[in-house]
């Protein structure tokens, strides 16, 4: 493989690109105190948002004031699920535009945030346009809200999404991404970033638990599966690790993953959200791995976090190639309907900063 080749991953022409975000303000008593009720608090600055979001262009645009965290999908019919914690939407951003309120009743929130949904059919290549655009709305709105000097904070979140196994089933093209690291990408697009700005790249890769793989790898007759997901989290860091990747972890225990920088972030998981945490600036870093010895997952998550160590020529196309060729070697010991069954690969890319 040539040198330049090795610097693109080529993904297929089915790959799914998905950007949100969002920006938080916190809910003080003094903020409150300037309408008439909390519900009227909610609806007045709901209002505020939506007018001067539509003044740049935004057109996918919530208010969340449930402190539930938002996770984004692509879907070809908009749905808005809730549960417990997640304010989960799908939605096609070619084709959907929105804006709404998701508030509970007589319930205070500890922040309000506005989450904007990309929206047209070229995510990654205006990307910097849609970060630049909220950073505008940003500097608009804040003196317009009844209370200055609120500690607001923007995060960005870039999604592609693909199958490792598209070519067997069918989906024979593909295109070569170099997948710049956002602060060059957006360098490069007069959308410069803070020099605080916390990045972090990570790949997830999901493994749906179907019938043939619970009886390859999960079958024994134990009275729990500790030895059983053992083995799995071991076969997959010894893969992992013959690529020279290291910030491992593995997730088996029903919770969705959640990979934040933890020299930043502080790390508390739920009953549904699993915080993972890695410095991508740190030399050594341990596998992680959290699984329920008592139950048969519905699917096994495989993180991998890239560092500075993992960027080429301003990309991370050699890390992803990096990543397929780990888990095509973590695959290759396990019977995978390949032709069937998709083995979804995530490239995460997330920052943040205060404004």
């Amino acid at each position: 493989m040539s040198v330049s080749r090795q610097k693109k991953v080529y993904l297929p022409t089915t790959t799914r690109k998905n950007q949100y975000i969002t920006v938080g303000f916190p809910l003080t008593d003094e903020f409150i105190a300037n309408y008439e009720s909390l519900e009227s608090c909610y609806q007045e600055f709901s209002k505020l948002v939506f007018e001067t979001a539509d003044k740049f262009e935004l057109y996918n645009v919530h208010v969340v004031a449930t402190d539930k965290l938002p996770v984004v999908r692509f879907h070809n019919e908009v749905y808005c699920f809730s549960t417990q914690e997640q304010l989960r939407f799908f939605y096609n951003p070619e084709y959907h535009e929105a804006n709404s309120l998701h508030m509970v009743a007589d319930y205070r929130a500890k922040k309000l945030k506005v989450v904007f949904l990309a929206t047209g059919d070229e995510i990654r290549s205006n990307a910097a346009n849609f970060h630049a655009r909220i950073r505008e709305f940003t500097q608009a709105l804040l003196p317009q809200l009844p209370v200055q000097g609120l500690a607001t904070k923007i995060r960005d979140h870039q999604h592609i999404s693909y199958d490792l196994y598209a070519k067997n089933k069918g989906h024979k093209e593909t295109y070569g991404y170099k997948l710049r690291a956002l602060n060059s990408r957006y360098q490069h697009r007069d959308c410069p970033l803070p020099e605080e700005a916390s990045a972090l790249s990570y790949a997830m890769i999901t493994m749906p638990i179907g019938r043939r793989i619970k009886n390859q790898l999960l079958a024994e007759k134990h009275e729990n599966y500790n030895d059983s997901y053992q083995k799995v989290c071991q076969n997959f860091i010894e893969a992992a690790q013959s690529k020279q990747l290291n910030k491992l972890a593995v997730v088996a225990n029903g919770k969705y993953p959640l990979v934040r920088n933890s020299k930043f972030d502080d790390l508390q998981s739920t009953n549904e959200l699993q915080m993972i945490g890695f410095d991508p600036n740190s030399i050594d870093a341990s596998p992680i791995c959290h699984w329920d010895g008592n139950v048969i997952a519905e699917a096994i998550r495989f993180v991998i976090v890239a560092d500075d160590s993992n960027i080429s020529d301003g990309g991370y196309g050699r890390f992803m190639n990096q990543v397929e060729d780990a888990m095509r070697k973590f695959i290759s010991d396990i019977d995978f309907d390949k032709e069937h069954v998709n083995l979804t690969i995530g490239f995460h890319q997330h920052l943040s900063y205060k404004v």
